[in-house]
């Protein structure tokens, strides 16, 4: 796993890790990268533009990246709950709670996830 740290404005250090290479997730598509600490995150690309969020269902904690991508929405393959890819929000049950969003930026066409 890549690291790049900045320092923003104020001082504070701020954590990027690199997903993957912007050609590795075409539009219509999920990526997810399982981080050292046991974190999943979740990158997707709807219609060029790229969101990511936590990548572990807030129900039973399955890996959302092996799920399934419905227009803007990701299945859970666990019990079949669904996120809303704008918001976050879970919009199908069994799992209640939102998903949790992640910053990225996308630097010489590879694509980095802020972690604080």
């Amino acid at each position: 796993m890549n690291v790049i740290t900045s320092t923003a404005r104020r001082k504070i250090e701020v954590a990027m890790v690199k997903v993957c290479s912007l050609s590795e997730i075409p539009p219509g598509t999920l990526k997810g990268l399982q981080l050292d600490d046991g974190r999943r995150v979740l990158v997707v690309n709807l219609d060029g533009e790229l969101r990511a969020w936590d990548g572990t269902c807030t129900h039973e904690e399955a890996d959302l990246s092996t799920g399934f991508l419905l227009g803007e929405r990701v299945t859970c393959p666990l019990h079949l709950s669904q996120f809303d890819l704008n918001s976050g929000e879970a919009v199908t049950p069994p799992a209640k709670t939102s998903l949790r969003k992640y910053n990225l930026k996308v630097e010489n066409e590879e694509i980095y996830v802020d972690l604080d």
